[in-house]
This record gives structure tokens, C-alpha cells and sequence, in this order.
């Protein structure tokens, strides 16, 4: 009797190790899909409070017109990340602020984000790179993120800002900064 304990014991842990050592499940695709790797992307490279990062990719049969696809492309991005970013930003701090000729100074900040945006791209650093070749097709292609420092597009919007004598008059540089800084949590939020 005890020798069919033992037994019965031996053969349900021997049960329970195969079941357990099948190993993890293998995650499920559907039929005709596979999954993609996007180097240079993810949450690492996401814009957070203190920068504005973007990602992109170029592809071309020559290796550097690759590069240069994705570089034009990942700076189209940001710009417009940027762009965005402080539109938002003097439209609110504008509206918060009783000037006495709202359109005005309303032009004078849009023409104001051009000019910094533009400047700013000159500062853009390339935090990712990943180059791949096609074996099939022989074409490169090549992920990049890049990354600007959301501190340099403050400054340089408040130096703008000084150097205009109309913008000047009704300038509160505190405000400004603490609606920049709004604007920069919420795309850390995202």
C-alpha cells in the first residue's frame, strides 16, 4: 500500500514538471502577420518635459541618401513638434495676458515661433541611429531619432522676446515660463 503511495505521488510530480517545463506560451499572431521592429523608438524615445525628440526613417539604395532621408525627416518632425508645442504655448499665454492689441501681439508671437524654430533646428542632436540592408531588394535603410533640448527653446523665445520692444512692454517672463512648462508636462503625459 505504501509502495502505490509512493508511486502515485512520483507520477503526478512527474505530470506537473512536463506540464510546467512546456515553457511560456509563444505570443499569438494572426495568419500572414509578423511583427516589426522599429529601432530608435519607444518610449525612450519619446518627447518628455525636458526635450523634444522625434523619429524617422529614410530608405534608398545609396546608404548616405538613406541617412540624409532620415535625418530631413526626423527634423521635419520635430520642427513641427516644436512648432506646436509653442504655438500652444503663446496662444495660452496671450489669452492669459490683457493686451491691448491682441491681434497684433498675436502675429508678432507667431512670426516669433518661425524665427525660433528655424534657429533652433541648428541645435538638433541625433540620439539614435540603427542602418539596415535589405537582402532582397538591396536597399538601406536607416531609423533615427534625434533630440532638442526644450531649456534652448525657451531661452531662445525669451531673448526674442526681449529684442522685440512691442512684445517687451507686455512681457511676464514667469508666466510665460510656467505656461511653457504646462505645455512641455502635458506632452510628458502623452
Amino acid at each position: 500500500m505504501k509502495i502505490n503511495y509512493i508511486n502515485t505521488l512520483a507520477i503526478i510530480g512527474t505530470i506537473g514538471l512536463m506540464i510546467g517545463c512546456k515553457g511560456s506560451p509563444k505570443p499569438t499572431q494572426s495568419k500572414g502577420e509578423s511583427e516589426i521592429v522599429l529601432h530608435c523608438s519607444g518610449p525612450d524615445y519619446r518627447s518628455d518635459k525636458k526635450n523634444f525628440r522625434a523619429y524617422a526613417t529614410g530608405e534608398s539604395s545609396d546608404l548616405e541618401i538613406a541617412r540624409k532621408k532620415a535625418s530631413s525627416n526626423a527634423k521635419a518632425a520635430l520642427a513641427s513638434q516644436v512648432q506646436t508645442t509653442v504655438k500652444s504655448t503663446t496662444d495660452n499665454y496671450a489669452n492669459s495676458r490683457e493686451f491691448n492689441n491682441v491681434e497684433e501681439i498675436e502675429e508678432r508671437f507667431e512670426s516669433l515661433n518661425r524665427e525660433v524654430v528655424d534657429q533652433q533646428l541648428n541645435d538638433v542632436k541625433v540620439i539614435c541611429e540603427k542602418l539596415t540592408e535589405n537582402s532582397k531588394t538591396g536597399k538601406y535603410k536607416c531609423y533615427m531619432a534625434v533630440e532638442m533640448k526644450a531649456d534652448a527653446v525657451q531661452e531662445a523665445i525669451e531673448q526674442r522676446i526681449k529684442n522685440d520692444d512691442r512684445l517687451k512692454i507686455d512681457y511676464d517672463y514667469e508666466k510665460f515660463k510656467e505656461t511653457f512648462e504646462k505645455e512641455m508636462e502635458k506632452m510628458s503625459n502623452n
